[in-house]
């Protein structure tokens, strides 16, 4: 047997890997849902590549900073697989959360599925080490495998109970440790015996240098990703109007500006996509609309729409008929409020029934949606 340790630096790098890729993963397929089915397929396909490519980036890492008393190197075409695996098994996964009904069933399945692909990818990517040979210990492949399942059906009902930034953040940490408690748990029941093969001839690059470039490839591919398809800062608000300048005193007799005119009843209708097709729906119908990345989420009844429009966007074109900013994320329908309630600095608005939407109202904007209200 062959004793090896690791490159605690690597150890660190692979874990920045995993909590990259998830964050990436996860952020990037926010909001996705409710996209058309053709740019729905797109977030998928990306979020699949930025999870399972950064499951098998950190495994790579992490094996790379295995240190033996001999030098060993991996078949190219074996961890080619092995990266495969981790991107279909991440994409299957992606299906099942975005393709189907999301329910709890569904959400632990896809959460199984991941933990199960993880551990698949890493027993494909060890069986590539040449020079030398793995054995395996029956205890130390099935901890492997349940931390595995476990983690990852906690990580996706974490991410995927509720898609606010919150759970994002700790599905993202709870991916990043599943991943990685994965390997070392592996590695802790495995070990190595030489094979007496004779090492290959010719030029071979460095573990140290391969585990940058593999390391500053992940983190490229995430942010590049990440750039182009993800807003995860909240929304600024609409930018406050300046007031007009007075008038010069040259121009006393100068004829007032009139008063902004509302919109007339029908002439302003909102769109919302569905199956690839584009509908209009009747403004006074929308109880409030909340933000979703770069788009937003409209609310009737128990019915939720996806809307092409930003919040800002939102805003400018309802504000006219009476919709105002309660929140970084919401604007609410005040005359759809069936009741409202003070929390502290802030409050919340009820829609319909004890059951109904409820939508926070922040500090600031309390005291607009007292005097709307009257109260």
């Amino acid at each position: 047997m062959l004793d090896y340790t690791h490159d605690w630096r690597l150890v660190i790098a692979s874990l920045a890997i995993a909590l990259m890729a998830g964050f990436t993963g996860l952020s990037l397929t926010r909001g996705a849902s409710r996209l058309p089915t053709q740019r729905r397929k797109t977030v998928v396909s990306m979020a699949s590549v930025a999870l399972g490519g950064g499951i098998w980036s950190m495994h790579f890492v992490a094996m790379l900073g295995l240190q033996m008393p001999l030098l060993f190197y991996y078949d190219a075409l074996t961890t080619l697989i092995s990266a495969l695996v981790a991107i279909l098994v991440a994409g299957v996964a992606l299906l099942i959360l975005h393709f189907r009904p999301r329910t709890v069933g569904s959400i632990s399945l896809a959460g199984a599925i991941i933990g199960l692909g993880i551990p698949l990818m890493h027993y494909t990517g060890m069986s590539g080490i040449e020079l030398c040979r793995p054995v395996y210990t029956p205890t130390g492949v099935a901890g492997a495998v349940l931390a595995s399942i476990v983690l990852s059906m906690v990580a996706m009902r974490i991410a995927y109970g509720d898609r606010g930034r919150r759970n994002i953040i700790l599905g993202t940490v709870c991916f990043g440790l599943a991943v990685v408690c994965v390997h070392y748990l592996a590695m802790a029941g495995t070990a190595f015996v030489p094979t007496g093969e004779v090492a290959p001839i010719g030029t071979q690059i460095s573990n140290e240098a391969l585990a940058i470039i593999v390391t500053l490839s992940a983190f490229l591919i995430s942010s590049a990703f990440l750039l182009t398809g993800v807003t995860f800062a909240p929304d600024a608000a609409a930018p406050d109007v300046a007031a007009d300048p007075p008038l010069p005193a040259a121009e006393p007799q100068a004829a007032a500006v009139p008063a902004p005119t509302r919109p007339a009843p029908g002439s302003v209708r909102i769109p919302h996509e569905r199956e690839g097709r584009t509908f209009f729906v009747d403004p006074s119908s929308i109880a409030a609309v909340r933000a979703e990345g770069h788009y937003t989420v409209l609310h009737r009844d128990a019915e939720t729409m996806f809307c092409p429009w930003s919040i800002s966007e939102a805003e400018e074109k309802l504000a006219p008929l009476g919709f105002i900013r309660v929140h970084r994320s919401y604007l609410l329908n005040p005359a759809r409020v069936t009741r409202f309630e003070r929390n502290k600095d802030s409050g919340f608005c009820v829609i319909g029934d004890e059951k109904g939407l409820r939508v926070p109202v922040s500090r600031t904007r309390l005291a607009e949606l007292r005097e709307v209200l009257g109260v």
